[in-house]
């Protein structure tokens, strides 16, 4: 019986914060408008987000296939390549390992993680570690694209060096976690994974290499593009639920103080709880607006989610180049690890590593934030 109560208890914490939701929001917003909010806020999102994001998925997929093709990406490997063991504490090839995940999304590291010709230059708290390192600079290529898109290119850019510096933290910290609770790990990480992707690969090399340029490029296009689609497809569900939900938790009525059910409205508690302590934000971030924070909560799941969040932002006009430089450096940073640690620690055989490779990076990506912030400070000052 007591076992009985106890499996039940999940249920009716879900169901608490489940009906706590729905219910609280509409008895301040109205049923009616509420559930009109709610669908409103996701086709919004669906047709002006989901859609713009997904065309520069296609695009940014088929230029990251020209890369690879054409030998773009062994050519920015060999010159990032002295830079892994002095910053990173990590092999050379550990650069490759960035492009891939900036040109692509986290689990491209996985792929060249089971790589035996890629994984025999580490050990085995390294290799762990590539999960934290590959994290950091997921999507990178399309967070920036779609901040450029919005006219914040010098925040942008000065967000991008501050997500590497969350990931030095992230990647040295998951180093340090590992080997200090398992001292084992400081051995070669050769031998532990199937050649199976390592033999395709090769295969599809084989294949493409008797292709004229012509057709090299137009397949090098259309693949990429078409990886492009399923990244875009693939941030359908977070862009729609979770920034619905995280929307309708942080902005206020559209008319004053009455609600009339159309997109982008809700009830701010977010705004409310960040402002308790809002003090700390605007020191570590530079955020003058609390419901700012939003971006970097969405990012911990999603962080094509979280781009969903942006646009409401700019037309509230409370979006400056230093809080495009904060989300660029904690968007990248975090991009969604929350919901991808997990499975691609376990795919790497390291499932009770996961604490510890969240914890790591829950910190890198604090730190991400805060340097960008800071140095955005910098350069106001010295330009």
């Amino acid at each position: 019986m007591k076992n009985r109560i106890y499996n039940l208890i999940p249920t009716f914490i879900f169901l608490i914060l489940f009906l706590g939701f729905f219910v609280g929001l509409s008895c301040v917003m109205g049923l009616q408008n509420m559930l009109g909010t709610f669908m409103q806020t996701a086709y919004h999102l669906l047709l002006e987000t989901v859609l713009y994001i997904m065309a520069i998925c296609v695009m940014t997929g088929a230029i990251s296939k020209l890369f690879v093709e054409y030998g773009v990406v062994k050519l920015l490997e060999k010159a990032l390549r002295p830079l892994m063991k002095p910053i990173f504490n990590l092999p050379g090839v550990a650069s490759l390992g960035a492009i891939m995940t900036f040109l692509s999304d986290n689990p491209a590291i996985i792929t060249l993680s089971k790589d035996k010709s890629f994984a025999r230059y580490f050990k085995r708290y390294q290799l762990v570690s590539l999960t934290n390192f590959g994290t950091a600079f997921g999507m990178g290529l399309v967070v920036l694209c779609v901040m450029l898109g919005f006219g914040y290119g010098s925040g942008a850019l000065i967000g991008i060096i501050g997500a590497t510096f969350g990931c030095i933290i992230s990647t040295r910290l998951m180093q340090r976690f590992s080997l200090k609770a398992y001292p084992e790990l400081d051995t070669p990480a050769i031998g532990q994974f199937d050649e199976d992707i390592m033999k395709a690969a090769a295969e599809e090399d084989k294949r493409h290499s008797h292709q004229g340029a012509f057709l090299k490029t137009i397949n090098a296009i259309l693949d990429g593009g078409k990886d492009g689609v399923g990244i875009g497809v693939a941030i359908i569900p977070g862009v729609l639920v979770i920034s619905t939900i995280v929307m309708m938790l942080t902005f206020g009525p559209a008319n004053a103080d009455s609600y009339s059910g159309v997109a982008y409205e809700g009830v701010p508690f977010i705004p409310w709880l960040a402002g308790k302590i809002d003090f700390i934000f605007q020191w570590l971030f530079g955020f003058e607006h609390p419901e700012l924070v939003a971006f970097p909560i969405t990012s911990l799941g999603a962080v094509g989610a979280a781009l969903g969040l942006v646009p409401g932002f700019i037309a509230k006009g409370i979006i400056d180049n230093n809080v495009i430089a904060v989300f660029t450096a904690m968007g990248m940073c975090w991009s969604g690890y929350l919901s991808t640690h997990t499975a691609m620690l376990d795919s790497m055989g390291y499932r009770h590593l996961i604490g510890k490779a969240i914890l790591a990076h829950t910190i890198g990506g604090l730190c991400a934030g805060i340097f960008a912030h800071w140095l955005y400070v910098l350069a106001a000052m010295v330009f």
